[in-house]
């Protein structure tokens, strides 16, 4: 390690956020002299040795897109603070893409395929008509992958929500819908069975095999409990409590959105301009309106929220599939452990204090009598582990309504290669915050983690016909939840 290194880890935790903001600014302003055509300081070295030997320039990597959570943002954001802490300065080709921080998993989901590819979002008219907003939002000039393609496919690595964003977005590039609605009459009906199919996305002929792969770190596949200690209702999943934390939120973004200041939204957003809030629209009785939940993204339940109950995990899972021909990997964190019988959270100074309290709320949840129960042979207990604000059983692989083929790794190794179709997944210690924001917190077991994530794209995920079984030490075990030691 060297001075300057040396000297930057030994910054106190408080001080690391704006470490990373300095840090951040600098880049900025410092020219990049060995490609300033293309701002990617590897390729234009690789391109101009392989022109002097005059072999042909290597074949590009597949892009590898670091989608964030809840309240999160893309590169650009927050006077240029990274949400991964800088993880996507560790590759050369690596995007971070801004999406709304509070918006559904679905308009999500549409923002990401518009960013890679290119053009104006367009949300789809049926669904932007049963939710109230403009069927159109930002424009893309330029895709950040405009190639995109199953023959240039991506990576996606998801921090919390961003994970199903991903899983969404990969089952709309799949699904085929016939071009008529379904008729009773004969002649409709053939007409229908010999048009051919449209796709989710308009002019694009797409398919699930895009995505190369899907890695989830701290990913909340099935949902949490956490949205009913925040407000929203046990036992239906879509509508908030009337006095709770998420009330004052959503009368915070609504007068945020409703101000609709040009440069406060150009340093962060939540994400709702296509509801169009703003006071220039709406006016003074539209707040009003807003405010007493009427209309806009809270009244309508098209918001991350819902998304994230175990209701409308169960909901969006029903229609996602894991597909054949991709890689799955999850990272699933908690920061609980068993004493006596009683779950407690593990460690005081290893939990960020943010959200101490979270985990041991989380530790003691009961689902309340008077509300149905969200599934089947649910357990409080199941849910009892958590990283304060996920459970460690929502994290490892997609389990409801149905459960997915997975297989759980404690050593890396004993499952090389990779078998597309199954989602891998390792259980570590460590909570929901532990590797963004602040690289300092996480230490070396950053670079371990986000270094791991990467070469396993670049190294271990790609296409064949024979793809390789797993060692018989690797066994199935979905319910087995055995760690993996990350962090202190």
């Amino acid at each position: 390690m060297n001075g300057a290194e040396s000297g930057r880890s030994q910054l106190p935790p408080t001080t690391a956020v704006a470490s990373d903001l300095s840090q951040a600014l600098t880049d900025c302003f410092r020219p990049n002299v060995l490609n300033l055509a293309t701002g990617d300081p590897g390729e234009g070295g690789k391109r101009q040795a392989a022109a002097l030997d005059g072999s042909p320039p290597p074949l590009p990597q597949p892009p590898i897109v670091l989608v964030h959570g809840i309240f999160g943002f893309g590169k650009g954001k927050l006077g240029g603070l990274s949400y991964f802490a800088g993880a996507e300065k560790k590759d050369d080709h690596v995007l971070v893409p801004d999406l709304g921080s509070l918006t559904s998993i679905h308009d999500r989901a549409r923002e990401l395929f518009y960013y890679l590819k290119g053009g104006q979002v367009d949300y789809g008219e049926e669904h932007s008509r049963n939710f109230g907003h403009a069927q159109l939002g930002k424009i893309y000039e330029r895709g950040h992958h405009p190639s995109w393609d199953e023959h240039h496919p991506v990576h996606f690595v998801g921090h919390s929500a961003g994970v199903q964003v991903a899983r969404v977005l990969q089952q709309m590039l799949a699904e085929k819908v016939p071009p008529f609605p379904p008729s009773s009459s004969s002649s409709s009906t053939s007409l229908n069975q010999t048009c051919s199919l449209l796709q989710a996305f308009s002019g694009y002929d797409t398919s699930e095999d895009w995505v190369l792969s899907i890695t989830s770190l701290s990913g909340a596949i099935n949902g949490t409990i956490r949205t009913y200690y925040d407000g929203m209702r046990p036992g239906n999943g879509r509508t908030m409590k009337s006095i709770c934390l998420l009330q004052l939120c959503r009368i915070g973004v609504t007068l945020f959105d409703w101000l609709d200041i040009a440069w406060l939204k150009n340093y962060y957003n939540f994400g709702f301009d296509h509801f169009e809030m703003g006071w220039r629209k709406t006016g003074v009785s539209g707040l009003a309106e807003l405010l007493l939940g009427n209309t806009g993204p809270f009244a309508t339940g098209d918001w991350i929220l819902p998304d994230l109950t175990i209701e409308g995990s169960i909901k969006l899972n029903s229609g996602l599939r894991t597909f054949p021909n991709t890689f799955y990997f999850s990272y699933a964190t908690k920061r609980t452990r068993k004493i006596f019988g009683l779950t407690v959270p593990s460690t005081i100074l290893g939990i960020h204090p943010l959200l101490f309290l979270r985990v041991l709320q989380m530790c003691r949840w009961r689902f309340p009598r008077n509300a149905s129960l969200p599934y089947k042979g649910y357990r409080d207990e199941d849910w009892e582990d958590n990283d304060g604000a996920l459970n460690t059983i929502s994290m490892t692989h997609p389990r409801l309504p149905i459960e997915h083929p997975s297989l759980l790794v404690v050593d890396d190794s004993t499952c090389l290669p990779l078998q597309p179709g199954i989602w891998y997944y390792k259980i570590i210690e460590a909570d929901h915050i532990f590797f963004i924001l602040n690289r300092e917190r996480a230490g070396a077991q950053f670079d371990l983690m986000y270094d791991g994530i990467f070469q396993r794209c670049r190294k271990h995920m790609f296409r064949s016909r024979t793809p390789a079984l797993c060692s018989e030490s690797s066994q199935l075990l979905p319910q087995n939840f055995q760690t993996t030691q990350v962090g202190g």
